[in-house]
């Protein structure tokens, strides 16, 4: 009798393996058909601070000296630059070195040079010439302004004016691409800001010399804040 069974019992096991086409995983939904779109907007607004990197370079036949030297001159062009105004969170070191020079062949130390950077943020854009050559004549022929940029301190009125251009100019994109395709745009689907930044442009300045009297001009120009969106609509 046991035997006659197995069969039968083997059967079943085998039966209750196989499910029914119905009861498989349930496949993935079809993605909803979209037309998807980035549109850039860009406003321009009027710089309203200006980043300085200034050096100051000096060179002795010891490393102490060459220090010295520069120390005395870096502190200079730092207090006129407080005494202007420029406030503390405005002023950082960013850059220091010492490093050996040598002689033509490379072999012998003749000397020490020390560099230090100093950056300041100015606010007032109408002084700034003057007080970048009065921190000039405070250095010396050691100064070095290796570096001006402009931006503007608060961008967030011209960034949500880019903001609503990119959504217009992506929407027109849509409108575009569905009417090219022969169908309508549907409900909206999705709406995303791209991450990305758009800085001040920086620009290399020659050093000035410490005993030009006039001004040092600057013109800050323009600058242009952009935003980029995504918008995602269904087909309707």
């Amino acid at each position: 009798m046991k035997r006659a069974l197995l069969p039968a019992v083997g059967l079943v096991l085998a039966l209750a393996g196989c499910a029914a086409p119905g009861q498989l995983g349930s496949a993935a939904p079809a993605p909803t058909p979209g037309i998807s779109a980035r549109g850039v907007g860009t406003v321009s607004g009027t710089p309203d601070t200006l980043t300085v990197v200034l050096g100051v370079a000096t060179t002795a036949p010891a490393a102490a000296g060459a220090l010295a030297d520069n120390t005395a001159r870096s502190t200079a062009l730092i207090e006129v630059l407080r005494g202007s105004g420029v406030a503390e969170e405005d002023l950082r070191t960013s850059g220091l070195s010492i490093f050996p020079s040598y002689s033509s062949d490379g072999g012998t130390v003749t000397g020490y040079e020390v560099s230090n950077q100093v950056t300041a943020t100015l606010r007032d854009l109408d002084g700034a010439g003057a007080l970048i050559d009065a921190a000039a004549q405070a250095a010396g022929d050691a100064v070095r302004v290796q570096q001006i940029s402009f931006s503007i301190d608060d961008d967030s009125e011209q960034r949500a004016a880019a903001r609503a251009d990119a959504v217009r100019r992506a929407e027109a994109q849509i409108e575009q691409m569905a009417e090219a395709a022969g169908v309508s745009p549907g409900a909206l689907l999705s709406i995303t800001e791209i991450p990305g930044e758009t800085g001040p442009q920086p620009y290399a300045a020659d050093a000035f010399a410490a005993q030009e009297s006039a001004a040092v001009p600057l013109l800050p120009g323009s600058q242009d804040v952009s935003v980029v969106v995504e918008v995602v609509r269904a087909v309707g």
